[in-house]
């Protein structure tokens, strides 16, 4: 699951696609969630501390935080990550 999570980061930051934050982190808790057991554990221990740290350091706010949330959860309940897939972003990703 860590793996999954790690790859949608890495591919968003690849990207630096505008609009496309929400799209990679509904894609990396579906990954984590439904590609390997436990999967869905390490996404939600993984999008918290995560979210925790933006909403504590960067200065994101609450609002950025609780759209990422919102991603986060409807990847791993098996929401296709395309709800938020950006038009333009590369099929590749």
């Amino acid at each position: 699951g860590a793996w999954d999570m790690f790859r949608a980061y890495r591919d968003m930051r690849e990207a630096n696609y505008v609009g496309a934050d929400k799209y990679f982190h509904a894609r990396g808790n579906y990954d984590a969630a439904f590609f390997f057991s436990g999967g869905a554990w390490a996404a939600r221990v993984i999008s918290d501390a995560r979210e925790k740290w933006q909403s504590d350091v960067s200065g994101r706010g609450a609002e950025d935080t609780r759209a990422d949330q919102e991603a986060n959860e409807w990847g791993r309940n098996g929401g296709d990550p395309n709800r938020y897939r950006p038009a333009g972003l590369p099929s590749r990703y």
